[in-house]
């Protein structure tokens, strides 16, 4: 027997993470939970009770017959003894009911009762010992509404592949048929023992590949000599990209475990008429939003507009090198652009126009391919090298801030029949960090998920209301 490689189809005794999985362990501590988690809202009625609650066992009964294409779902962490790498193992004890949770809200629940349960259920690290996810639902909302909450560890999935996974569960149809779930048995997880010698034969392994490497590599020198220099070149681009620190800002402070959520949505129509207008990409109009945001929640802590203008404020943007062969699989392949946010700039088109310029910039550089390079290296030496790297980038405070932007289907989706309205996202927040924003288009409509610490970001609706404004000055504009 020999371990399984990171292709999840390939589910064999156990599996190892990659580095980058493993990063987002690593990185985990009391006060940065590693999970990213979802709230979606649902037209209640197919659903429904004869009590008026959520039928619960209905939906439990569909996750259950889905499982099969999430297989990562019911597997847990494992170490290997002396290198305390992690494997992905079969959780014997799986129980579904712990995973799938059943809870209400005063009724009527309203948005804001629904924004303060979500802080809350994302504010609790997930069991390590257990699969690392939930799926939270939440009866109880007016209007006929229910929530789902969903919370998945970043080691499992990145932004691109939540998305894919969504259409595991939600389909594109009305119909609330529920297969019948297909029979599992868990594999036996490995001994101690076994895992020191597959990991053992593992390492002996390696030099033969790394010769196989060297081998072709020397079949066509002039190109090997131009890709390891270009690679080289991306690494020194991307840890250099750290070394000067971003300005400070009352996003980065040190932060605790309890969070704050919030969202908004725009028309996808709107955004695409500034795109069309104005020049650029959607997610060159969501930066150029989010600089105007920040430019008048700054404002109204206080800093003066030439204080604002000085500050050499960055986005940590991350970019999905997956490739449409990979789309459905588990795991993360992503790397990240620092992006140097206008904030200083008043005026909403000229301000796009920078935006455009700072995205044109990274696009012609070499900084995510630093990073899936940094990944390579830390297969063949030291597993913790990235780990190390990401951490010593947040300390260093080289970005200010996280944006995700994930492309999501522009149809109505159901889970059992009952109509999706909204999905918002929700990342997680790293050291000295306080603030992430994520979106996902959906629909027609761009939902934008903000997830804050507590104590830092009180005054986070504030941010909201400036998204909006921001976006609004852009739209007046065209």
């Amino acid at each position: 027997m020999s371990p399984a490689s990171c292709n999840t189809e390939a589910m064999a005794k156990y599996e190892r993470l990659s580095p980058l999985d493993r990063t987002f362990l690593d990185l985990e501590y009391p006060e940065t939970h590693m999970h990213v988690a979802g709230m979606m809202i649902f037209d209640a009625i197919p659903l429904r009770t004869p009590d008026g609650g959520i039928d619960i066992e209905k939906i439990r009964k569909f996750v259950a017959s889905r499982l099969h294409l999430m297989p990562r779902y019911r597997q847990r962490i494992a170490r290997i003894p002396l290198e305390d790498h992690p494997v992905w193992v079969d959780d014997d004890r799986f129980n579904l009911e712990y995973h799938v949770r059943h809870t209400a809200l005063p009724r009527p629940g309203g948005d804001e009762q629904l924004k303060r349960l979500t802080g809350r259920i994302v504010s609790q690290q997930l069991d390590r010992g257990k699969p690392l996810w939930e799926l939270w639902i939440v009866e109880g909302l007016d209007s006929d509404r229910f929530a789902m909450i969903s919370k998945t560890h970043h080691c499992m999935i990145d932004g691109v592949s939540a998305v894919d996974l969504a259409t595991v569960l939600l389909s594109p149809s009305p119909d609330a048929t529920i297969p019948d779930a297909q029979p599992w048995k868990p594999e036996s997880a490995p001994t101690r023992g076994e895992l020191v010698m597959e990991e053992a034969w593992r390492r002996l392994a390696s030099p033969l590949e790394f010769g196989k490497a060297v081998l072709g590599a020397m079949q066509n020198p002039s190109e090997t000599v131009e890709s390891v220099g270009e690679q080289i070149s991306a690494v020194t681009e991307t840890l250099g990209a750290g070394l000067f620190p971003a300005s400070e800002s009352p996003f980065n402070q040190p932060i605790g475990p309890h969070r704050r959520f919030d969202w908004t949505a725009i028309e996808l129509g709107d955004v695409k008429r500034v795109k069309k207008a104005l020049g650029g990409t959607v997610n060159d109009v969501v930066l150029a939003t989010v600089a105007g945001a920040v430019r008048s929640f700054l404002s109204g802590r206080g800093f003066s507009p030439e204080k604002i203008a000085e500050l050499d404020f960055r986005a940590m943007v991350p970019v999905s090198i997956r490739s449409s062969s990979e789309r459905g699989t588990l795991g993360n392949r992503i790397a990240s652009w620092a992006a140097r946010l206008p904030i200083g700039e008043a005026d909403p088109r000229r301000r796009l126009q920078k935006v455009r310029a700072v995205t044109a910039d990274l696009k012609q550089s070499r900084q995510a391919m630093g990073a899936e390079v940094l990944a390579r290296v830390s297969e063949w030496t030291v597993p913790t090298l990235l780990s190390l790297a990401m951490r010593l980038a947040a300390r260093a405070r080289s970005f200010n801030l996280t944006i995700t932007n994930v492309p999501g289907p522009q149809i109505p989706l159901y889970l059992i029949g009952s109509r999706m309205s909204a999905a918002y996202p929700l990342g997680p927040l790293f050291a000295d960090q306080a603030l992430n924003i994520a979106l996902l288009s959906y629909d027609g409509r761009l939902h934008w998920g903000l997830n804050a610490d507590w104590d830092v970001l009180p005054d986070l609706r504030d941010l909201v209301a400036a998204i909006r404004a921001s976006f609004d000055e852009l739209l007046q504009a065209v």
